[in-house]
């Protein structure tokens, strides 16, 4: 459980350095402010990771993409079939 909570603070450490070092190299006013928006939004996602993995909602997106990869292949398959069908009706 502590090294759970010192990688998750390390983390968070490490995405500051990087955020500020970003922001000291853009100009001033042109993308500021979209930039800052992003990354207090990607913040406030880092900070509630241990509570997400606390009620067990990390899995969520895991299995959201599961089920869009499913639906994926089983409309490749339908297309095959068809076109296979329409081959040998073609010929």
């Amino acid at each position: 459980m502590i090294t759970f909570i010192y990688d998750w603070m390390e983390n968070i450490a490490f995405y500051l350095v990087i955020l500020v070092a970003v922001m000291q190299m853009i100009p001033k006013n042109s993308y500021q402010k979209y930039i800052r928006f992003f990354a207090g939004m990607i913040l406030i996602l880092m900070l509630c990771g241990p509570i997400l993995k606390i009620f067990g909602m990390t899995d969520f997106h895991n299995d959201e993409y599961q089920n869009a990869m499913q639906e994926i292949e089983n409309a490749a398959g339908y297309m095959e079939s068809i076109i296979g069908e329409e081959g040998v009706i073609g010929d």
